[in-house]
This record gives structure tokens, sequence and C-alpha cells, in this order.
């Protein structure tokens, strides 16, 4: 049985479906039944049980504070950034994470892993919700290293995981971006890949003169938030693109991305570019775009870095009016700066 001829032969039926996403889900539909009418099977994945998260980068925007101190380990309020990341992906039903590092990230495995001597003192001394908070960072879910020898770019990070990964889709959590959502990001998009079975990239619309700053999504057609790419540029330079669709830090991959980034392809900035292989993905295969609910928080340059901490501190119960009643004096003195 020749499952694209039946394809061919079914869409113009699917077609007379109102909206694009329709037409897909019904055509994908119909040849998974006639397929399984024939005894045939067709490729379904499993959940989404792995996640990887890309630390191997320099945090040059934050010099000289991480010269000695991996990026991923500043905090927010009493937190490292990478944490966050960490605990979304838990709340979502990861069960393994794959950590890709580089030189001078040890930090970050001596975080996720036991301290011994700082919990005996915090028995001792009887500090017992610290002591909770410190093996509770240890215990979260199953975290395995490996590090990126040369920093290629996004694309060779998640390129160097292709053997924890194997045969299953998974997800990537960047960690300049940390997501506050009812239902976590990542959890929102697991769940519409389980509807599509296809790659996934997370997005949110961003003012028009920030697009450059982003991987760019051209969407064909928006239903619900969900979307087929047409097109994705990574960075694309100002006016240059129709689109304010920006994705933002979280992905739903199919292993199909390896074949891709096997190829290393160097793109924009001189490196291996996540992005450029998600490109080439779609027009093999249908990628889609999910306009995800939440607030996103960019902790990867400093104005975003300190408006995430104003925010996070404002939304703590034990910080929150020391921290307005600090506010109302920094403002009162800001008036004399004021030209």
């Amino acid at each position: 049985m020749n499952v694209p001829i039946i394809g061919a032969q079914l869409r113009p039926f699917c077609e007379r479906l109102p909206g694009r996403l329709h037409q897909e889900a019904a055509l994908d539909l119909f040849i998974r039944l006639t397929c399984e009418k024939a005894g045939l099977t067709l490729r379904k994945w499993k959940r989404v049980k792995k996640a990887i998260i890309p630390a191997a980068g320099l945090g040059t925007r934050f010099l000289p504070a991480t010269k000695a101190m991996p990026k991923e380990m500043l905090p927010i309020i009493d937190k490292p950034t990478i944490q966050y990341i960490v605990e979304e992906a838990v709340q979502s039903g990861i069960e393994e994470i794959l950590i890709v590092t580089g030189k001078g990230k040890r930090a970050i495995e001596d975080h996720f892993d036991s301290h011994f001597e700082l919990e005996h003192t915090l028995y001792e001394k009887n500090k017992l919700q610290l002591l909770e908070e410190v093996q509770r960072s240890s215990n979260l879910v199953d975290i395995h290293y490996i590090r990126q020898r040369m920093p290629l770019g996004l694309g060779h990070a998640v390129w160097c995981a292709r053997k924890f990964i194997g045969n299953e889709p998974f997800a990537v959590l960047l960690g300049d971006d940390i997501v506050q959502a009812n239902t976590p990001c990542l959890q929102q998009m697991m769940e519409q890949f389980q509807l599509t079975q296809k790659s996934i990239v997370g997005v949110q619309p961003v003012p028009y003169e920030e697009t450059h700053r982003y991987g760019i999504v051209v969407p064909e057609q928006d239903e619900d938030g969900l979307s087929l790419v047409s097109e994705i540029y990574e960075k694309p330079p100002r006016g240059t693109v129709a689109s304010n669709l920006a994705v933002l830090g979280r992905y739903i991959l199919t292993p199909d991305i390896f074949t891709l980034l096997d190829e290393h392809i160097v793109g924009t900035g001189g490196e291996i570019q996540l992005t450029d292989a998600i490109q080439r993905l779609s027009k093999l295969d249908q990628v889609y775009a999910y306009q995800f609910q939440g607030r996103r928080y960019d902790v990867g340059e400093k104005l975003g870095f300190i408006l995430t901490t104003l925010d996070f501190a404002l939304r703590n119960e034990e910080l929150k009016y020391p921290v307005l009643k600090e506010m109302e004096k920094l403002l009162q003195a800001a008036q004399s700066y004021r030209l």
C-alpha cells in the first residue's frame, strides 16, 4: 500500500474542511484508519520523557560575574535560574534530563548533587526548612551531564545529546527563558504534541522592533494558538519578516532533527543553529508553533534579569512589602536624576 498515494487521493476531500489544521488532522486520521484496515502501522510517538537543557554558553553578557560562575547559577532571589528550568520540566512530567555543559560549569553539577556536610550542619542547627530546600534540589529528577567540547552553537549542543535521546521525542528548554504559568509551559506543549505527533516550537509575540533578536516563525494559519510553520528564521534583520512570533526557549522535537543536525551546516554567527535545522525539517514534515500561555521572563540579559528579580520579589510574601517600601524611596530619589 502506497501511503503517499492514499494521502494524495484524500487531500481534495480534506481541503473542503474549514481551516488548514482541521484539513491536516482529517487527512492524518484517514491515512491512519486506512493503514489500520490494511494491517499496517504508522509511527506514533510515546509520551515525552526526556529533556535537554543546553548550558554551555560563556555568559558574556554578565561578565565579569560569569568569569568564574556559570550564568545558569545566577540566582533569582534564592534559587539559581537553571533550577527554575529543571522544576518546570519536572512539573511537566519529564523523567530524565541531560544538561549540556562546558568548561567552568562544574557548579551546576554540584548544585543538583547531595552535600552531606551542609545537610548535616543544617540538621544539627535545627534549620529544617533550609535542609528541606537543599535536599529538594538534589532529588528533583534524574540528571545527566555531557560536555560540549567546542562552543559551536545551540544546534550542536542538541546534537551532542543524540545518544542520550535515542529514537524518541524530547524537549529542549533554554536557560535564558523562565516562564510562569498556571499550567507549566512545557506541559502545555506536551499536550499539543500528543495531538499532533509532530515537532513543536513554543512562541509568543514580541514587539516588531525586537524581532531581530529572536528566531521568528512565519505561520500558515493560527487556530487556538497552534499553527503550522511556513518558515522559521534565526534573528532576521529588522523589517525583513512580516511576523513577530518569536521562538522563546521551549521545543518538543522528534529524533528526525538529528539527521539534519548531522549535516553540521553553519548558520548565523558562524554557529550550527537549531533554528536552521527546524526550518529544513519543516520542508520534510509538518512542524508546529504553539503560542503558550504564561508570562515569559528573559533572564539572559541584564535588564530582564533585574526586572525578573524584582517581579519575583514582589510575588514573595516575605519580601513584597519591604521591597515596595524601598522602591518608594528609590523612586523619590530618582526624581532628582531627571532632566
